[in-house]
Order: structure tokens, then sequence, then C-alpha cells
């Protein structure tokens, strides 16, 4: 056998190199690769909670002139008048009424209506802000049910301009509801739920309505028909109760039949709005911008801002949930019994 021993003469320095085994290193790559990774998360993670902290409107230059200060603001609200777009649209509001080089605000509305509780938040929010400003409305392709309920949050002094196209009007109140009891008996399906009141399942698809919870809910509902007759009552000047309610079958106007009936001052675009606003303002120049909510995360996720989370047991409870509506859609009929 070789002997590989070198001899050192005594008191000579040695220094001994020893090879690090191969399989060590792909571990000490992974823990590198790891602590990194944990820094690029914490810094994603801390430039997210400054992003939902802050959930200003985006300002975006419209028309106008740039270089002005002072600003004619355009609010859209389109789409179904529900959650999460309310709070958007809220916020948004809000901000408006707070920016103090906005002079006026022009109402975009493109809605269908929506849930009564959302439609009258939002209208709430317009009537504070038409407390500090002028605000005009424009009409676009539909602004009929709770589309028209927030128009009339401009105001009296606010003047309603809808596209010859529009649609609008629809004034009343829906409780969607399917009676599916005799499709359940052909099948066999029977509801047997356990209750402690005889109105606690009152809406359930699989039996038709007694007189008593026909009712009750028709109470529900004129209340909320009656807040909607109030609402443009006092919205509308030209318009007294009784003009409101000969109105109110739940149909829907052209434009040019709703400018018959009082229910728009002028038939136009939304140039032409902010030109009359700009007028009444009396403003030689004004930036007019429009402000939109910045995109959530989920936003983002799903590829668009108009887009709902999207979970299929909250929609089917959710489809269980009686729902006051000012909408106008296909296949219903509205309008307080």
């Amino acid at each position: 056998m070789t002997d590989n021993s070198i001899s050192v003469p005594p008191g000579t320095p040695v220094v001994v190199v020893r090879q690090t085994p191969a399989r060590v290193w792909p571990m000490r790559l992974l823990v590198v690769l790891l602590i990194i990774s944990i820094f690029i998360n914490f810094g994603q993670y801390t430039a997210y909670q400054g992003y939902v902290s802050d959930r200003s409107p985006i300002e975006t230059f419209d028309s106008g002139d740039l270089s002005a200060d002072d600003k004619i603001a355009l609010i859209e609200v389109s789409g179904v008048i529900m959650p999460p777009f309310t709070e958007r649209w809220i916020e948004t509001i809000e901000h408006v009424t707070d920016e103090d080089d906005v002079k006026g605000v022009v109402l975009v509305i493109d809605s269908p209506g929506g849930l009564v509780a959302d439609s009258h938040q939002i209208y709430r929010a317009l009537q504070e802000l038409a407390a500090k400003k002028p605000i005009y409305v424009a009409m676009k392709r539909m602004a009929a049910s709770g589309g028209y309920y927030i128009a009339m949050g401009a105001g009296p002094e606010g003047v309603i301009y809808a596209e010859p196209t529009t649609w609008t009007g629809s004034i009343g109140v829906i409780i969607p509801r399917y009676d599916l009891s005799g499709l359940a008996d052909q099948f066999g399906v029977h509801a047997d739920p356990l209750t402690t009141g005889q109105f606690k399942d009152s809406l359930s698809p699989f039996k038709p309505l007694t007189e008593a919870e026909r009712e009750l809910w028709n109470e529900i509902i004129q209340d909320a028909f009656d807040r909607f007759v109030g609402v443009i009552d006092e919205g509308r000047a030209n318009l007294d109760e009784e003009q409101v309610r000969a109105q109110a079958e739940g149909q829907v106007f052209t434009a040019q039949q709703a400018l018959d009936n009082g229910l728009i001052d002028q038939i136009g675009y939304e140039e032409d709005a902010v030109a009359a606003l700009q007028q009444k303002l009396g403003l030689a120049s004004a930036r007019v911008v429009r402000f939109e909510q910045p995109p959530t995360v989920l936003d983002l996720l799903l590829g668009s801002a108009q887009e709902p989370d999207v979970n299929p047991l909250a929609q089917f409870l959710q489809t269980q949930v009686p729902q006051a509506m000012y909408f106008c859609g296909w296949g219903t009929i509205e309008g307080a019994p």
C-alpha cells in the first residue's frame, strides 16, 4: 500500500483544506432562495397594505381645458346597483364632495337599478354632495328604477339630461320569487323546514304564498314603493305626489315620453350636461375629469374591475335571501300592489 502522507519539518505552518461534500451546496442554495423569497413576499405584502389603505379614487382628464384650476367631475354609475360596487361609488362621491377644486358634478347613469338599500345609500351620499355643489345628470342607455332613484339625488335644482335612445322610469319595487311547487310535486320533492314562526320560510319557492304571507310582503314592498314616490316628489319640483303615482306602474319610458311626463328636463348627451353645468357655474374654462375607484387585487385577478366575487355556494345562498329591488329586468313585472 502506498503511503500518501507528507513529512513536514517541525514548526512549519500547515493549512488544512477540507472538501465540502457535493450534496451540501443544493441545500445551501435552497436556504438562500428561501430567504430571498421571504424578503420579496414581505415587500409585496407591505406594498399591498399600502395599496389597500389608500382607496382614493383615481382622477383622469376627460375634456376641457387641461390647464384650468376649476374642475367639473364626472361620476359614472353603470351596471346593477349592488355590492361591492355600491361602496366604491359612495367612496367616490364622498371624495368629490371634499375636493375644493371640483365646482360641480355630472352624474352619468347607465343602470337598470338594483337593490333598494344600495340605491338609497347612493342617493343619500348624492344629497350630501348636492348640498355643497350642483349636480347635473346625464342618462345613457338606461337609467331605470334604482337608476332613476339615484338621479333624484341631484335635488330639485339638478337638471336631468337623457339621450334620445335612453330608457328610464320603471318606478316600482320587486322581490324576485319563483313558485316551483308544481315542478317539485312532479319530481317528488317536498320542503319540510323547521321554523319558529309561520312567516320564517314565507318566500320558499317550494310552496305557494298564503294570503297572510302575501299581505305581509305587500306591506314591505309598499313601504319601499312609497319611499320611491317621495324621493321623486322631492327631487322633481315640477311634479307633485299624485302626478308621480300616476306614472309609477313600473313601466319604462322613452326619453321623449319621460320629457313629456316631466321625469327629465332635456334630451341631450353627456357633453351637453357638462356645457350647461359650466355655464351655470359661470366658468370661462374648466377641466373635466373622471373619478374612478382603483381596481382591487381581486379585480386584477379576475381581469375586470366590474366583476364581483364569484362563489357558487355564496351565489346559491344569496338566491335564498329575500331582496327588495328597484330593478328593471327582462321577465320582471314591477309596481307595488
